[in-house]
């Protein structure tokens, strides 16, 4: 039989949202168009090896602007000068392997099937950073099977301790959830369907939860509190719906009709880039391969898919260099979209910092002793780009999140790392520096 808690899950999954969102801010009534700092963070699965993103020969820290970067991540070359490679970081201490799952962002321990013990770096950083409407979007991209059939899916983030938050990956549900207030036709049909629905079910969660055992009234609750959230995002959309409509990306056959799982990619993407152009958000999460081993990009041409990849040697393997090159093409599309909007005394991308990782480190079974990252963009100042930084494997991926908090605003010496735990796998100190000007 099937209890309230089983039932909601499931109206929650049919409607195609988390009943884990970020919380909302009642006052983000409308969008502020004073400049803003932004932080972007894609993370590809399988592994991201130095070989593939360090110049070649290039072994100690310098400048990048008299080498060519490597054929995988040749799409940057026009963006050297933004560019911050940075090789020897490790996350000894979060157990890759196959995945470091929450840990990737959270820097601490992490598994399959194992629950966040700690809020990760993203969330973090969506409430340290001005408030939004939705301070902090997440979106999975995976095969089509998996999207399909799993629209939401919570690997990499988190808001705290056993506290996932769920990344979107079918478009549509997720254009709907955006942009469904100012549509027509068939999706404005649809949303205003899902949203009487889901009024609905608000109501009736709330009046049936009192008659709930006390002991399961706390947890009753919360998933009362994510229909209230998710219902009320929606209103919020709804008042500034001329201001979105200047954003919202055209609904195009990709999104009833993908012929490959890349046309949900790119799709996604878009809407991503129009949420933080608009001014929704202001923390954007993009999980290629969903912080799993799987994963299929047949719309490049590759064949092979899932857990195979993994145990491909990337450099040098024309199949990881088109998946790293398309990676990187987005990339460049989120900086061309930025950079096409002025804020302030410049554009968007002037006060914007993405930073390109892999959720395993360096590869598949690895022990994170080295996790590459590249940062494109510096923050307004913040950043130091157009260089290569080496570091000797000592300080952990904690230091530049730390650093990522720091730019923020947020004046803290450690995330997610207490005495003991840096006393064993962290030789220095507060921030990254190397990465700061």
């Amino acid at each position: 039989m099937l209890n309230r808690r089983i039932l909601l899950q499931g109206m929650a999954a049919a409607c195609g949202f988390s009943l884990a969102p970020t919380r909302l801010s009642a006052s983000c009534s409308a969008i502020d168009a004073t400049p803003k700092k932004r932080i972007i963070f894609f993370l590809q699965n399988q592994g991201f090896d130095p070989a593939t993103c360090v110049p070649k020969g290039m072994k100690s820290s310098q400048s990048l602007a008299k080498v060519k970067l490597p054929e995988p991540i040749s799409p940057l070359e026009e963006y050297k000068d933004r560019l911050h490679i940075i090789s020897g970081l490790h996350g000894r201490h979060t157990s890759p392997a196959h995945s470091a799952f929450f840990g990737a962002l959270g820097g601490y321990r992490g598994g399959d099937g194992v629950p966040p013990s700690a809020t990760t770096i993203d969330y973090e950083l969506s409430q340290a950073l001005p408030k939004t409407l939705l301070p902090h979007l997440c979106i999975g991209m995976d095969s089509i099977e998996n999207m399909s059939t799993k629209p939401t899916l919570a690997t990499l983030s988190a808001s705290g301790a056993g506290k996932p938050i769920f990344m979107y990956s079918n478009p549509n549900h997720l254009y709907q959830m955006l942009f469904g207030g100012i549509s027509t036709g068939e999706i404005r049909t649809q949303h205003e369907a899902r949203s009487n629905l889901l009024q609905q079910i608000e109501n009736l969660a709330s009046a049936k939860g009192k008659s709930l055992p006390t002991r399961e009234h706390k947890r009753y609750g919360q998933y009362v509190q994510g229909f209230k959230d998710i219902n009320g995002l929606r209103n919020r959309l709804d008042e500034v719906a001329d201001h979105l409509k200047k954003f919202a990306p055209e609904v195009d056959e990709r999104y009833q009709r993908p012929q490959f799982e890349t046309d949900w990619h790119d799709a996604l993407l878009e809407l991503g880039i129009a949420a933080l152009k608009a001014g929704i958000t202001n923390t954007l999460t993009i999980g290629s391969g969903r912080g799993q081993i799987f994963g299929a990009w047949k719309g490049l041409g590759i064949e092979q898919q899932g857990h195979n990849l993994g145990h491909m040697k990337q450099p040098g393997n024309p199949i990881w260099i088109k998946i790293r090159q398309y990676n990187c093409r987005m990339l460049v599309k989120i900086m061309e979209a930025l950079e096409s909007v002025p804020e302030g005394s410049g554009t968007m991308m002037d006060n914007t910092l993405i930073v390109y990782t892999s959720n395993n480190a360096d590869k598949q079974h690895t022990n994170g002793a080295n996790w590459p990252v590249m940062l494109l963009g510096d923050l307004d100042g913040a950043f130091k780009t157009g260089c290569f930084t080496q570091l000797d494997g000592k300080r952990p991926i904690n230091a530049l999140y730390t650093a990522l908090l720091r730019a923020a605003g947020k004046n803290v010496d450690r995330f997610n790392m207490n005495d003991q735990l840096a006393k064993k796998f962290d030789n220095g100190s507060g921030p990254l520096k190397e990465v700061l000007k």
